[in-house]
């Protein structure tokens, strides 16, 4: 397990398992370095949107075009809550916040389309208070490739969106292998929190296909094991 920095980061707290404490925005590569040591790990990231799509936006991109076999779990409240609520790349038009006292007015970032067109081969969105969201979480640490659950967590005491979640979403119903299907219902919600708005929930693809440790032979079984003896002076005869 690796978390990042924020209130998400929590959850390390109340976990029972090996994990790491990341940097604010690394968690993508820190978890991607603990399944290249030993990819018969099962690894679980968990991010905030800010923590994801701000910091580690890069991250973010490679990840989901390598397919590594990880799950991403990021918790999206709109807003940086742990600093009291600055806005982040998912706020909605007219948040106010520390960094905004005069209204947010940025296009918000499109994650899951995103993810989808760099490659991820299991993307998701679900909210924090679906009792089915646990299927969810099982059916991506399930999926071999870069899985990615955007839950919709709102902050109730920065942003309380808990009614008008509530009551503008909607449970897809799609075939999850047509990657074209998946980037329309991507495009469905701007993050906007108009009257009009609809977000859609629950699995939008799934793709079975070969994941980034498969291209490195060198990779065969844990890396930690491997023993190295390193010819170091016809290494420095190299570079000296």
């Amino acid at each position: 397990m690796v978390t990042g920095i924020g209130c998400h980061a929590k959850l390390y707290d109340y976990i029972g398992t090996s994990g790491i404490y990341g940097l604010h925005g690394r968690v993508l590569p820190v978890s991607m370095g603990v399944k290249l040591g030993n990819k018969e790990l099962t690894v679980i990231g968990f991010g905030g949107d800010g923590d994801t799509f701000a910091e580690g936006s890069s991250h973010f991109l490679h990840a989901s075009r390598y397919n590594v076999d990880m799950t991403m779990l990021v918790h999206n409240n709109q807003l940086f809550a742990l600093t009291t609520g600055q806005a982040t790349p998912t706020s909605p038009k007219g948040f106010k916040g520390k960094s905004t006292p005069d209204g947010f007015f940025e296009r918000a970032l499109n994650p899951l389309g995103t993810a989808l067109i760099n490659g991820a081969s299991f993307v998701a969105r679900s909210y924090a208070l679906d009792p089915k969201l646990s299927e969810l979480i099982q059916q991506a640490i399930k999926h071999r490739g870069f899985s990615l659950i955007e839950i919709i967590q709102p902050c109730i005491t920065f942003d309380d969106t808990r009614e008008f979640v509530s009551s503008h979403s909607y449970q897809t119903k799609h075939d999850t292998t047509d990657l074209q299907a998946a980037l329309k219902l991507s495009q469905e919600w701007s993050y906007e929190l108009d009257a009009s708005t609809k977000i859609p929930m629950g699995l939008f693809y799934k793709q079975s296909r070969a994941v980034y440790t498969d291209n490195i032979p060198q990779l065969d079984g844990p890396l930690y094991k491997k023993k190295h003896t390193p010819n170091l002076i016809k290494i420095f005869d190299e570079f000296y």
